[in-house]
């Protein structure tokens, strides 16, 4: 049965700086592969109904995986939710992927659920590559660089 997985981060920046990091095409090639991957977007239209296809490749191995989706909801600085699903027919059905944002005194908190993960990826391995996720994700929004 397809799993579910929950994560909850606080960063220390601000709801649209994080909104900004899952809508825009480099940023997420920067921050989204898991540790020993790489990211080529390779088309992305953040709009409700927009789509989005993107490939991470294994550096190691070089085996790639892509997938792609449909942009459900867009509330900038709040709510991103999204389906997403691989190109490979062992990883089959459609997961939905909804991002809350919300401000607090420190920054944002956000809250994350991957609903649907195909049962040939345990969830230990999803949140695994979630948690490295994120850290990236915090190297990528949280400096304050002036120009």
């Amino acid at each position: 049965m397809p799993s579910t997985i929950s994560l909850h981060r606080v960063f220390a920046t601000s709801p649209e700086k994080v909104y900004r990091a899952f809508i825009e095409a480099d940023a997420l090639a920067k921050w989204l592969p898991p540790n020993g991957f790489t990211c080529t977007v390779h088309s992305l239209e953040p709009s409700v109904g927009g789509t989005f296809k993107m490939s991470f490749r294994n550096f190691t191995t070089g085996n790639a995986h892509s997938f792609g989706g449909e942009y459900l909801e867009l509330v900038p600085g709040e709510r991103i939710r999204y389906t997403d699903r691989f190109d490979d027919p062992n990883l089959p059905g459609e997961m939905r992927v909804t991002v809350l944002l919300k401000k607090v005194s420190v920054g944002t908190e956000v809250n994350i659920t991957q609903e649907g993960v195909p049962d040939v990826i345990p969830a230990e391995a999803c949140y695994l590559g979630w948690q490295e996720s994120l850290f990236n994700l915090a190297r990528l929004i949280e400096p304050e660089i002036s120009e």
